[in-house]
């Protein structure tokens, strides 16, 4: 039996080095290539060090592109977003969660089967909608359309599921309305989930090349997924340069990532729950 468990332990292990060894090459790459000033760039076996270190890819990014700009353009969009969703998202949970109403399976139902639709179908009718009320090349035309997913109603309904309704019935007697209930009460409670949700809209809406090239028009608002790609038409060949420019745009939200991960494991863990 010893035997075994360690057989299986140690299939587990190898296993999960090897997952994450799949998952880690292709930034280690793009940053061996970006700090590297000569070498075989598509050599195989590839590079595992970098050879004759230097930054001169990253200063020429700087120099032709205003990555600073489109930086902070990424951060900007990346807070309206968190913050809307968070908002919208929880008001919508709560009632499909803690309300008993007409209707109420219904519209869970439907919000369930948008789940199933990938998001290129969205962008004809979004496209439209964001013409019509004027929003074309505006951030808020970038933003409106993510400020609500079904995913994160969901986590935020089966997060409002696992309070007690004892806690909600104190506070209406105490006189408590649902508004007071939801933003006293229930979202300190979920603060975990919360910040998974939040995490999690971070990384997406920071990645996000495609939507925000299709509305912004005028290329000194573009966020830095979309802005670094200016740099595979000035620089077609020159792929040291790409991939210092795409290492300064994954590195700001790996480090979020990194920093924030206690948080979103145990918004999963409740989740999970």
């Amino acid at each position: 039996m010893n035997l075994r468990r360690g057989l299986q332990t140690l299939f587990s292990y190898s296993l999960l080095m090897l997952i994450a060894v799949l998952c880690i090459f292709p930034f280690w790459w793009t940053a061996v290539i970006a700090f590297s000033a000569s070498g075989n760039v598509f050599s195989f076996p590839p590079v595992w060090w970098p050879q004759d270190w230097t930054l001169a890819h990253f200063e020429e990014v700087f120099r032709v592109i205003p990555i600073g700009g489109f930086l902070w353009n990424s951060v900007c969009l990346t807070l309206m977003t968190v913050a809307g969703k968070l908002l919208l998202c929880a008001m919508a949970a709560y009632p499909l969660s803690r309300m008993r109403f007409r209707g109420r399976r219904t519209v869970l139902a439907i919000i369930m089967f948008t789940m199933i639709l990938p998001g290129e179908v969205n962008f004809l009718m979004n496209f439209l909608s964001i013409t019509q009320l004027g929003l074309v090349d505006s951030w808020f035309g970038v933003v409106l359309p993510n400020l609500v997913t079904a995913i994160s109603i969901l986590m935020l309904k089966q997060a409002f599921d696992e309070i007690p309704q004892d806690l909600l019935d104190a506070a209406r007697i105490d006189g408590a309305g649902e508004i007071t209930i939801l933003f006293r009460i229930m979202l300190p409670l979920i603060a975990p989930w919360l910040a998974t949700v939040g995490i999690l809209t971070a990384v997406e809406t920071w990645n996000d090349y495609l939507w925000p090239s299709l509305v912004m028009a005028k290329p000194e608002d573009f966020p830095v997924s979309a802005g670094v790609l200016y740099l595979r038409g000035t620089y077609g060949s020159s792929t040291r340069v790409i991939a210092a420019g795409t290492i300064l745009t994954v590195a700001p939200v790996m480090v979020a990532f990194l920093w924030t991960q206690r948080f979103f494991m145990r918004g999963m863990d409740g989740a999970v729950k």
